[in-house]
């Protein structure tokens, strides 16, 4: 690759998304689209579990800067729950730790399911990523050590039965960033007095971006091999298109390159993206309200 190719690679900036199939991890996916583009610059904004399916969001270039905001994003999963069992990784890949028979009624199933909808607190499964003093839990747990997890607050805005055949049952979740639809399957079999385990996931949402925005990573494989991948890439102002935009006029911009505030609107508050007169995404601001400027608190300029 030459200075120019190389320069043109480094220029790149955006977002791929991809419909992770099953049997890779998010990483896996990651280092795909690292070979595929030749940059390396490159990370997602949310682990999908192996075993999920679904909505993986690729951050590209100096797009990777908005990590932190996109993946603090909104998730939505459909998930198939098993009653009737319950299992150290709250999923089909642990040991089974109890069985019971399944009585349970569709209108028993929804109602109780319905009590986990709003702001609730929930403890992260012991076989997860989440850190005890540095040590990832499910190393722990793998090693034959207690993990005790501190409980987080979460918020589960929806939650519908789609499917019910059971000991099965096939649920919409719609959840806050951070929630572990395993903890909910087999919170929800403990309220319910059976036992449950999720057996399926499929995330059909992450942010703005749902199943419609997905490239089947086979199908980008493809395009990688015949060199027009692009087509598939995203502007990075998009993947936070549900935040509020100013324009920045070239005066405007000149200022905010350099860090420095710019005066704001009357009615002006909390965050906004910086947009340039072509529809670049130029910084992320913060509204000062006691100066009435925009503070800039990233800035997308090389």
């Amino acid at each position: 690759m030459n200075n120019n190719q190389m320069n043109m690679q480094n220029a790149i900036s955006g977002v791929l998304v991809v419909d992770k199939p099953v049997g890779m991890t998010s990483h896996d996916v990651v280092q795909a689209i690292r070979r595929g583009t030749n940059i390396q610059r490159a990370g997602h904004t949310g682990t999908l579990d192996p075993r999920a399916s679904g909505v993986l969001v690729i951050l590209i270039g100096p797009a990777v800067r908005l990590s932190e905001y996109v993946s603090a994003s909104d998730k939505r999963y459909q998930a198939i729950i098993r009653l009737g069992a319950t299992t150290d990784t709250y999923d089909e890949e642990g040991q089974v730790t109890s069985s019971q028979p399944v009585e349970i009624s569709e209108t028993l199933f929804e109602t109780t399911l319905k009590q986990f909808i709003g702001e609730i607190e929930q403890i992260p499964p012991p076989y997860s990523a989440v850190k005890v003093d540095g040590r990832k839990a499910y190393d722990l747990a793998r090693q034959g050590e207690e993990v005790e997890l501190a409980p987080r607050i979460i918020n589960v805005y929806n939650l519908d039965l789609l499917e019910w055949a059971p000991p099965e049952a096939v649920i919409d979740v719609y959840c806050s960033s951070g929630t572990y639809v395993r903890s909910l399957a087999n919170d929800l079999g403990k309220e319910l007095g059976c036992g449950a385990h999720l057996v399926g996931l499929r995330r059909t949402k992450s942010g703005r971006f749902t199943l419609r925005d997905a490239v089947p990573l086979r199908k980008l494989r493809d395009a990688f091999e015949a060199g027009n991948w692009y087509q598939y890439l995203i502007p990075a102002a998009e993947a936070l298109s549900d935040w509020p935009s100013i324009e920045l006029n070239a005066d405007e911009l000149e200022i905010i390159k350099h860090g420095n505030k710019i005066p704001s609107q009357p009615g002006s508050k909390g965050w906004v993206r910086g947009v340039s007169q072509q529809g670049e995404l130029v910084a992320l601001l913060e509204h000062n309200d006691e100066t009435q400027e925009w503070q800039p608190k990233k800035v997308f300029f090389s």
